[in-house]
């Protein structure tokens, strides 16, 4: 792929992946309102609703950064595989699309995908973490 400049992919994947950071403090702050305090049903239902979008958006901007990682590195270097970074970021990509499967499976049929999701997303922290330290030398490589 031969694209005359990199930067505004670069730009992009950094105004995602701050909102992304954004969306996953949203979700720790609504999840942990959800989980510590009873609220009557109409108010658990708004913050359920808003949990729900917001990890709608999450999970978009995770896919959407995922896409950017393949079509710059592939662009810039012509192959996949440079550095951690590649490990980091399908990590964070599987944790949140666990996190998203296993919020949509909770019920009372299945009280336990609620422990899964709650695990998995504090591993999602680490996760992220990791990203954010990987990108940050991905990201001297290319300016």
């Amino acid at each position: 792929m031969d694209l005359p400049s990199f930067i505004w992919l670069w730009r992009i994947a950094a105004w995602s992946m701050g909102l992304a950071l954004v969306a996953y403090a949203i979700q720790a702050v609504t999840g942990a309102i959800m989980a510590l305090y009873h609220h009557p049903r109409s108010v658990q239902r708004t913050w359920r609703r808003s949990h729900v979008t917001v990890g709608i958006v999450f999970v978009s901007l995770v896919l959407a950064l995922l896409a950017i990682g393949i079509v710059g590195t592939l662009g810039h270097f012509g192959s996949l595989g440079h550095s951690p970074h590649l490990a980091a970021g399908l990590t964070v990509v599987v944790l949140t699309l666990l996190s998203a499967f296993s919020a949509w499976r909770i019920s009372p049929q299945r009280p336990y995908m609620r422990g899964v999701h709650v695990s998995t997303n504090i591993v999602l922290c680490f996760a992220l973490l990791w990203v954010l330290l990987t990108g940050w030398d991905v990201v001297q490589k290319y300016l």
